[in-house]
């Protein structure tokens, strides 16, 4: 090998690292908003996943259809009432707030599948 072209494999390689390193960062990266609103985006990342879970459960007839649809409420339900809480307190929810509504999110979360 030349020199050169073993300082373009130098290169290439220190890019090619620097390139899966951005975009491990990048992949678990969170937004602005999800850092200033932790708590809530807890809860909504919650809210996401039962949603999916209902519907998984749904498709693997576990859940009727009329079982789905009225947990779907309830999870409707929580996240209306998340936002209703957060502009009560300007975009935020407090601790307490979040508790509840997780405690909420643990009943619904047990009523899909025992």
């Amino acid at each position: 090998m030349t020199p050169f072209s073993t300082r373009l494999n130098t290169i290439l390689l220190g890019l090619l690292t620097l390139a899966a390193i951005l975009a491990a960062a990048s992949a678990h990266a969170e937004t602005a908003w999800e850092r200033a609103h932790p708590r809530r985006d807890q809860v909504l990342d919650r809210t996401q996943h039962l949603n999916q879970r209902i519907a998984r459960e749904r498709r693997e007839r576990e859940l009727t259809p009329g079982q789905a649809h009225a947990l779907h409420g309830e999870v409707r339900q929580t996240r209306l009432e998340q936002a209703a809480m957060s502009r009560a307190n300007g975009g935020f929810i407090t601790k307490s707030q979040q508790a509840g509504l997780n405690q909420q999110e643990n009943a619904i979360r047990r009523s899909i599948r025992p």
